[in-house]
C-alpha cells in the first residue's frame, strides 16, 4: 500500500469518510492533479505546483480543504484564520459535502495555475 493510501485507511471515521470523497473531487477537477503525502498531509499538485491540501482542524474537529493560494481570492465558504497565504474550507463529515461549492473552488484555483497568475515549474 503506497504511504499516501495508508494517510487515508488510518483515519478515524467520520473523518475517513469525508477525506476519501474529497481526494477522488479533487482529482477528477483536472487531468493534470496529482495527490502526493506532503509534511505528513495529503497534498495535491496541478503539474507538480502544491494548490490544495486536505487535513483535520485541531480545534473544531472538521475536514478541510486547505487552499494553499487563498489568499488570492474572495470566498464567503473560504476562511484564513492565522494564515498570511492560505485559506481553508472546513467540511463537517457528518454533512453531505457541498459539491457545488468544492467544485467551484477548486476550479477558481486551477485556473490561477492555468492563466499563469502562479508560475508552473518547467
Amino acid at each position: 500500500m503506497k504511504e499516501i493510501d495508508n494517510f487515508y485507511q488510518q483515519q478515524n471515521e467520520p473523518i475517513k469518510s469525508c477525506l476519501l470523497p474529497l481526494r477522488e473531487i479533487i482529482l477528477s477537477q483536472d487531468a493534470d492533479i496529482t495527490n502526493v503525502l506532503k509534511y505528513g498531509m495529503p497534498f495535491f499538485c496541478y503539474k507538480g505546483k502544491m494548490f490544495c491540501y486536505l487535513w483535520i482542524h485541531k480545534k473544531h474537529k472538521l475536514s478541510y480543504i486547505g487552499i494553499v493560494e487563498g489568499k488570492r481570492f474572495d470566498d464567503p465558504f473560504l476562511i484564513q484564520e492565522n494564515r498570511s497565504r492560505m485559506k481553508i474550507m472546513l467540511l463537517d463529515p457528518n454533512e453531505d459535502l457541498p459539491l457545488q461549492t468544492i467544485k467551484n473552488i477548486l476550479q477558481k484555483t486551477i485556473n490561477l495555475y492555468k492563466t499563469g497568475e502562479i508560475k508552473i515549474n518547467g
